[in-house]
């Protein structure tokens, strides 16, 4: 993944979420986050954006599958608990939920991809990600589908 999107685009945050910057949260590989306040001591609920050109062969189900395998070397352990695609205009998008075991706390991670084609034909795609404890998932995930809906390409100056 890419600290700067190959596309531009907007967004809107949920409210109670804040834009933080990627390296001092130690997300250095994304291009956007942002996060939720907690007490001290306790896990850090974030978004984050990132994306990267594709090629528009590579199926989502293999960019997801790539996903996990960045996420199982850094953590205990990582199961798939669900996985649908979904229609995005003409290109197909995926999304999916991982159930993650990190330094003994258990996390969810619910994750989308959404593919972006640019005036050049290229395809970016958008990796927007919500990072939560497990138990604070039911709490965030509608604020995470509100922002998922908020997520748009801007048009390219001419």
């Amino acid at each position: 993944m890419v600290t700067e999107l190959p596309v531009r685009i907007e967004f809107a945050l949920p409210a109670g979420w804040q834009a933080a910057p990627p390296d001092e949260v130690g997300a250095p590989g994304v291009a956007f986050v942002a996060v939720r306040p907690v007490p001290p001591g306790g896990f850090v609920t974030n978004l984050t954006i990132a994306g990267e050109i594709r090629d528009p062969a590579v199926r989502m189900a293999t960019i997801a599958d790539e996903s996990v395998s960045r996420v199982e070397s850094v953590a205990e352990s990582v199961r798939v608990r669900e996985r649908a695609d979904f229609s995005q205009g003409a290109a197909p998008g995926l999304t999916q939920l991982l159930d993650i075991k990190q330094e003994g706390e258990r996390l969810v991670q619910c994750q989308v991809y959404l593919p972006v084609d640019d005036v050049h034909g290229r395809r970016t795609v958008l990796e927007l990600v919500l990072t939560c404890t497990a138990g604070r998932f039911d709490e965030v995930a509608s604020d995470f589908r509100r922002f998922v809906g908020t997520v748009r390409p801007v048009p390219a100056r001419s």
